[in-house]
């Protein structure tokens, strides 16, 4: 029965979405959204849902939040920015980009440091302290939020100096994982949403304490004022949308962006 019920209630919190969407459509249109990479397979997933309820199509262009930022300042044509941070949305509605009370926090994400070797990554990260790897991967800490809360862990760890030598940088967290998946790094600190989108990627990790990095809130803001892209921020909010968005590792949030 407890099954059941649930599946009613999603039931209906999906109806509720498509009712409030269809309501309002009334021509299809296509929403270009800039996505920070980490982000990719859930937004893949609400892109997709977005667009069989709704009718309306979606455009996602991934990259790392510092690279898409300055594109939007520089006249990129997108509907909304789905970012890594708070920074760069608040920015741009400081800088009278952004349409104004858009602003809200999608997510929270978390970083674990993850190898494809099943026996190299412990549950506490002491392989940090240790000479089992000649390279460790993360993302460039001046673009990437994931990549400033890895420094942030190894400071804490006291490893930081040691370790920086042996740091390979991607420009995002999605270049940063391909260096872990295909070899180049032996380990690496990535998205816990990453891992969980690649349920066979298998190996060993470790989920560092929440306490030990700045919390990674990952705010969205709407740049053009559309209806369809006013349609796709109500959806992400849903029920439906934030049911998504747990599924890939995310922590909720009720913040309002302020």
């Amino acid at each position: 029965m407890l099954l059941l019920s649930g599946f009613l209630n999603k039931s209906r919190y999906l109806l509720l979405a498509c009712s409030v969407l269809l309501a309002t459509n009334a021509t299809a249109a296509e929403v270009r959204i800039a996505v920070a990479s980490n982000f990719t397979a859930a937004m893949q997933q609400l892109a997709e849902q977005f667009s069989a309820v709704s009718g309306h199509s979606t455009k996602l262009i991934f990259g790392s939040t510092g690279k898409h930022y300055a594109q939007i300042k520089h006249g990129a044509p997108f509907d909304a920015f789905f970012a890594a941070d708070v920074k760069r949305p608040q920015l741009l509605e400081q800088e009278g980009i952004a349409v104004v009370n858009s602003r809200f926090t999608y997510a929270v994400g978390k970083v674990v440091l993850w190898s494809p070797d099943a026996s190299l990554v412990d549950e506490e990260g002491k392989v940090l302290q240790s000479e089992r790897f000649h390279y460790l991967a993360m993302a460039n800490p001046k673009l990437a939020p994931y990549g400033r809360a890895a420094q942030q862990i190894m400071e804490q760890a006291g490893v930081w100096p040691g370790l920086r030598s042996r740091t390979v940088r991607g420009e995002n967290i999605g270049q940063t994982f391909q260096f872990v998946r295909s070899g180049n790094a032996q380990l690496g600190f990535v998205a816990y949403s990453q891992l969980k989108s690649l349920p066979d990627a298998g190996g060993s990790l470790w989920l560092p304490d929440l306490n030990s990095y700045t919390p990674i809130r990952q705010q969205a803001v709407l740049l053009k004022d559309t209806p369809a892209a006013q349609q796709f921020m109500q959806f992400v909010q849903s029920p439906a949308g934030a049911e998504i968005i747990a599924r890939y590792g995310y922590d909720s949030t009720t913040d309002n962006g302020q």
